[in-house]
């Protein structure tokens, strides 16, 4: 790579062959990121997609090392990382920098501060840079470091499934296996969106199989509960974001920031899926907005309500993956099994609501790959299951559960009255718990659907 390519904001395409496989192909490369030109640039860059080429003939993915430049004039950053690797003489790095910085201050608007250019930063490394880059952008280490990880796995699986070597991608599935969660699969249908919607079509392809092996490694229930999040289409497995309009997205940041502690949670379970990097940077950008105008108190409430955030949203991430981990081990037990009601029966509690949503999971991930024999089988257990938990109720719950798959209000009503002898105190109080637990976790309909058949039972005592 020279440093006699033009600079701009905008990719060049370059001719390289395949490592792997030796074809021909031609791909983008960025010489500088320009933010403050192109803020879409920002998340490509922050989440590692760009100057990677993928082969189209074999899947091969490779990171293109070159001198790149990093601008942002609004947080006054302009950040240099010339990879060593190339052995660029000084006169030569010297030459791209000052040819960065001639772009940039002919494209900034008049009026605007040029002082950073003529300062750059220069680092050792491009993940030094984008270090920088998250520490300007306010996102905590403890982020950067969890997003660092699912990268890197990424990366190796990536390699992994485009080698076509499947020993290896189970090789790597296992050694890596703790940092396969529901955050991972988020995020990996967020890169597979993001590469589809810019027309990056060899990475979405890649991206793509990763998921759809990983799908055949045990991780169908992660990935739909992913999907789920992210309103993903589960008939093509196509990642499909469901964004909040600049309107909604500002009624979500009040909310949370007018929010009571003890509600915290409960708002967050209802908006989890649109928090990400995103997120903060319109969350840091309203601390600088309060620290500019003075307002030092709610700058101070901003800046603790963001660790609150994190705090509870990685709480939150790690007891939903408890929870699938706890049913995909349940479901193991049961497939293990030669009698399967008695190893049904022996799970006791775990027969929950986690193991029936791993057993629908595989059982939509059986039904996609076409392996029937294994679809008749997790639908059987299915039924068998709720036989065993139906037996296991007492009157009241079985009364709950009925209400609860009423179609209509008058259903439910007529169900009510006809179960009038199981009407009681504890019965309105049960109602009650059970729309607390509901609201907490974010399903505030149900809880207001709970609490209605309180009201209702309630009127029935007097």
């Amino acid at each position: 790579m020279t440093t006699g390519m033009p600079i701009s904001s905008a990719p060049q395409m370059v001719q390289l062959q395949c490592p792997n496989c030796n074809t021909p192909f031609t791909t983008e490369i960025f010489t500088l990121v320009d933010v403050t030109a192109d803020p879409s640039l920002k998340g490509m860059f922050l989440s590692g997609q760009v100057n990677v080429a993928v082969c189209p003939a074999c899947g091969f993915a490779s990171r293109l090392g070159t001198p790149l430049a990093y601008h942002d004039a609004e947080k006054q950053l302009f950040l240099i990382d010339i990879p060593s690797e190339l052995e660029l003489p000084v006169e030569d790095q010297e030459r791209f920098i000052g040819a960065v910085s001639s772009s940039l201050m002919q494209s900034l608007p008049e009026g605007a501060s040029r002082s950073h250019l003529f300062t750059p930063q220069r680092f050792m490394s491009l993940q030094s840079l984008v270090d920088a880059v998250l520490d300007a952008e306010g996102i905590s280490r403890e982020v950067r470091d969890r997003q660092r990880r699912i990268v890197d796995v990424l990366s190796m699986l990536a390699e992994a499934a485009a080698s076509n070597d499947d020993a290896l991608f189970s090789q790597t599935v296992t050694t890596q296996r703790d940092a396969l969660d529901t955050e991972f699969f988020t995020i990996l249908n967020i890169y597979i969106e993001a590469s589809q919607r810019e027309q990056r079509d060899e990475t979405a392809m890649l991206l793509t199989l990763v998921r759809d092996k990983l799908a055949t490694q045990g991780f169908a229930e992660l990935i739909a509960k992913a999907g789920t999040q992210l309103g993903a289409n589960g008939a093509n497995g196509a990642a499909a974001t469901d964004e909040p309009d600049e309107g909604d997205l500002e009624a979500i940041l009040a909310r949370l920031e007018a929010a009571d502690t003890a509600q915290l949670e409960g708002v967050l379970a209802e908006i989890r899926p649109f928090i990400d990097y995103a997120f903060f940077d319109l969350w840091t950008a309203r601390i600088e907005a309060a620290t500019q105008a003075g307002d030092s108190d709610r700058a101070a409430h901003l800046t603790t309500r963001r660790q609150q955030i994190l705090e509870t949203v990685t709480a939150m991430d790690q007891q939903a993956q408890a929870m699938f981990e706890a049913g995909s081990a349940a479901l193991q037990e049961v497939l293990a099994a030669s009698d399967d009601r008695a190893a049904l029966e022996a799970l006791g509690e775990r027969l929950d609501d986690a193991f029936l949503m791993v057993l629908a999971a595989n059982a939509a991930a059986a039904q996609r790959e076409g392996h029937t024999e294994l679809l008749e089988r997790f639908e059987q257990l299915g039924t068998l299951a709720v036989e065993v938990i139906q037996a296991k109720l007492t009157p009241e719950e079985r009364l709950i559960n009925e209400l609860m798959m009423a179609e209509t209000a008058r259903d439910s009503t007529r169900i009510l009255r006809s179960n009038a002898k199981l009407v009681t105190p504890e019965l309105i109080k049960q109602f009650n718990e059970l729309a607390d637990s509901h609201a907490q976790r974010g399903s505030s309909e149900t809880a207001e659907q709970l609490r209605r058949f309180a009201r209702e039972a309630g009127a029935m005592l007097f």
